[in-house]
Order: structure tokens, then C-alpha cells, then sequence
């Protein structure tokens, strides 16, 4: 299920918590339900994914340990699973809005295609990716009643294209010639593609976060910050320490002050005045 992977869903609450309304009564507890549908469904598409791909996943050094590729875990236990998974998801949708449960089942969709199929077919694979960060945001607009505005729109895409392109690189890199035997896509990518785009999807988000900084006014401040993250993020897969967004910024200490200095410079002039 990877509850370390739960973190990316914490995007629900990007539009109340930089739109100066998190702290509002009742506006954390309000993003339980959203948040926990939202950890059923990612969860879900894990199980999914690793049970049509445990055959790929055992020529992989680190994720041949896990609960199915390694055989600890039964497929008709991992397919019951995922049914309790799917179904818990789209129930706690259901019960918020028809807007939301759209928004979700966007994202389940998008997920099975992704596990099927799409996950080998080069850049489309990155956009799947990146539709997943782009529908949780806009899914935490909806539950929260809030407009998502077009620079926060950019930022999150076009980041999220260049984590996941990073994670490629890693990839590629880490799996050398066995790389298209895990993840077929690897194959396809023509030496140097990887490089040259996270870095300039990476000086792309740079920008676009600088213009919404600015269309705030008072946030200027941690567009250094937002640098010095983007270039620890390119030292770490360019030296090999590794490519997971998340395990990055949980690993990585110094990734992680960044991360935490950014909430509380934010926090701070959002909500300190």
C-alpha cells in the first residue's frame, strides 16, 4: 500500500493552506474524508500496479522485496485487496461531491491505463505521472471551495514533470543495461532526453513559481529556497543517491529542512500577520 506514498496526497490541501484558509474553523477536519479517499485510491493503484507488474519487478534490486514479486503475498490476497481498496476510495468520493468523485475516478482511470499500458510508452508515461499531481490539486480546490490559480496550476505540472523525470533518469542510470527490463519505457529514451528535460522543466517551474510568488506579493522570499531544492534534487539523481520524490525529501535531510522551511516561511507571512 506504501503509506510513504500517502505524502504526495497531501497536495489536497495546497489550495486552502497558500489561499490563507487552512487555519479557518473547520477547514482541517474538512480535508480528512478527501485526504483518506484519496490514500484508499493511490493505495489501490499501488496494489494494481504491482500485482501486473511483479514479473518486471523481480529483476529490480530493491523492488524484488516487496510483498508480491517476492511471493510473501498471495494475488488473489493483493487482488481482494485492491477491490476493498477501489471500492473504500470511491465510497468516501461519492459521499463529498459529484465534482470530487469525478475528480477521483479521473484518477483511478488514468492509474489502470498507466498500469496497463501507458507506463511504456515515452513522455506519455510522464504526463500520466504528472495528471496524477494535477488532479489531486484540483481536487483539493474542490473540496475546499477554492480556485486554482494558473500560475499554481503551471508550477505543480510542470514540477511534477520534472520529479518524475528525475526519477527516470535514476532509473536509467541506477538499472544500467537492465534498465528496459523493469521499466520498458527506459528503452525508448534516447541518451541525453532525461538530462535536458528535468532541467528545463526544472528552470520552468522556477519561473512559473516566481510569477505566482509574485502575483502574491509577499512571497518572494522563498523563490531561493525553491532554487536551492530544485538543484538538491538534480545533485542527488546526477550522483546516484537516488530518485524518488518522496524518499528524497524523507531521506535526505537537507531536502527535508528545505521542505519545512518553506512551510513555516510561508505559514509565517500567510497566516503571521
Amino acid at each position: 500500500m506504501r503509506p510513504t506514498q500517502w505524502l504526495k496526497n497531501l497536495i489536497l490541501f495546497f489550495p486552502p493552506f497558500l489561499g490563507g484558509e487552512l487555519l479557518a474553523s473547520g477547514e482541517v477536519a474538512r480535508g480528512g474524508l478527501p485526504l483518506l479517499s484519496f490514500c484508499l485510491a493511490s493505495s489501490s493503484a499501488y496494489v494494481l500496479n504491482d500485482i501486473l507488474d511483479r514479473e518486471h519487478d523481480r529483476s529490480h534490486p530493491r523492488k524484488k522485496s516487496r510483498p508480491i514479486p517476492s511471493g510473501s503475498v498471495s494475488i488473489p490476497t493483493a487482488a481482494a485487496l485492491y477491490i476493498v481498496l477501489l471500492a473504500g476510495a470511491l465510497f468516501l468520493a461519492l459521499r463529498l461531491s459529484t465534482v470530487f468523485f469525478a475528480i477521483l475516478l479521473a484518477y483511478l482511470l488514468i492509474s489502470v491505463l498507466y498500469s496497463l499500458f501507458l507506463k511504456r510508452l515515452p513522455i506519455v508515461d510522464l504526463f500520466c505521472i504528472s495528471a496524477g499531481f494535477l488532479l489531486r490539486l484540483q481536487a483539493g480546490g474542490t473540496a475546499f471551495g477554492i480556485v486554482i490559480s494558473e500560475w499554481l496550476f503551471l508550477s505543480v505540472f510542470l514540477l511534477s514533470i520534472f520529479l518524475s523525470t528525475g526519477k527516470r533518469l535514476y532509473e536509467k542510470n541506477a538499472l544500467g543495461d537492465n534498465a528496459g527490463e523493469h521499466r520498458e519505457s527506459l528503452l525508448h529514451y534516447p541518451q541525453g532526453f532525461l538530462d535536458g528535460t528535468m532541467y528545463m522543466t526544472g528552470s520552468a517551474v522556477l519561473v512559473t513559481y516566481t510569477m505566482y510568488v509574485i502575483s502574491r506579493h509577499t512571497l518572494i522570499y522563498t523563490v531561493p529556497l525553491c532554487c536551492f531544492g530544485l538543484l538538491r534534487y538534480i545533485f542527488r539523481v546526477k550522483s546516484g543517491l537516488g530518485g524518488d520524490p518522496t524518499e528524497s525529501l524523507l531521506k535526505d535531510g537537507t531536502l527535508f529542512v528545505v521542505g519545512i522551511l518553506w512551510v513555516v516561511m510561508v505559514g509565517w507571512v500567510i497566516y503571521g500577520g
